[in-house]
């Protein structure tokens, strides 16, 4: 077994219910917390969908890779390849994502990424992301990947904030953030169509969030000319997400779905001070396993 890979020796299966993980860019290293616990528990999923930043707690979950879900969104900021001003002035992104997402995962690099046991396990996968060029929301599924280059280019795609990082050329065609189709950057969409009608749903704002008008519109406009989709995409934004999240919380009240939120979110999408993103985790650690036995009542397990 790989060193990173942290599988208790009882694992729990959950049938019925799917995993759902919210993007938010570095607000994921309170949320990477709930991978770690979850692997320590041995819970697994049929089915996981993760998108922009949970896509990358996808990818950690899948391989069984506590450290590397904890240190994709806390250590790995100290890279002085990760991103800056300086790679943004040269055109490759505030968030250096080729860099991050498709020259880290060799076993001698930076991020180890284990896709012999991201392969071995059984639970469907969807990773969302908006092609530019078609004006469609997509998932990929596990059958969309063969490779260790496909799995991460697709987490790329998904994780693409538009303007902050460039747009990713992928099989034929051009794709931003994931966040940006009718989900809102929440999955349920895809779960719901599985045939799913319990959830986990893991979210990167508190609960008492509510998303404002877009921002940058006139920028967007500009910089994505030829894919006038992402600018109509992501004015329509606030309102995909707030209703998604409202229908996440109203099938909470029904029973039907355990919301992880976080207490209090205190980094932002973009934040690089590891001091802050360690406290960060830590804080969604200590929430995880507060709220464990809530998880387990859920689960049946």
């Amino acid at each position: 077994m790989p060193t990173n890979s942290q599988v208790p020796d009882d694992t729990f299966s959950v049938d019925d219910v799917a995993l759902i993980f919210e993007g938010g860019g570095m607000r994921a290293s309170y949320t990477s917390a709930v991978v770690k616990v979850l692997l320590e528990e041995g819970i697994s999923f049929p089915w996981v969908a993760g998108i922009s930043a949970g896509a990358s707690n996808l990818a950690n979950y899948l391989s069984l890779d506590a450290v590397r879900a904890e240190r994709s969104f806390v250590d790995f900021v100290s890279d002085p390849q990760f991103g800056g001003l300086g790679t943004f002035v040269r055109g490759r992104g505030f968030f250096n994502a080729e860099y991050i997402y498709e020259q880290t995962a060799g076993a001698d690099q930076a991020l180890p990424y284990d896709f012999e046991a991201y392969r071995a396990n059984p639970a469907a996968s969807r990773i969302g992301a908006f092609e530019c060029d078609t004006g469609r929301a997509i998932y990929w599924t596990e059958e969309d990947v063969t490779t260790t280059a496909d799995l991460l280019r697709q987490v790329r795609a998904s994780s693409t904030m538009p303007i902050i990082m460039p747009p990713v050329d992928f099989r034929g065609h051009v794709y931003v953030d994931g966040a940006l189709g009718p989900s809102g950057g929440i999955a349920l969409d895809a779960a719901k169509a599985d045939g799913f009608s319990r959830f986990f749903v893991v979210l990167t704002q508190e609960r008492g969030y509510h998303k404002g008008p877009a921002r940058g519109l006139p920028l967007i406009r500009r910089q994505f000319r030829n894919y006038p989709a992402v600018a109509e995409a992501l004015a329509a934004r606030p309102a995909n997400y707030n209703r998604v999240r409202e229908e996440v919380f109203d099938l909470e009240s029904d029973g039907r779905a355990l919301v992880f939120a976080p207490h209090r979110m205190r980094v932002s999408n973009h934040t690089k001070d590891i001091v802050q993103l360690r406290a960060s985790f830590d804080a969604g650690l200590e929430q995880s396993r507060r709220e464990l036995p809530l998880w387990r009542n859920f689960l049946g397990i």
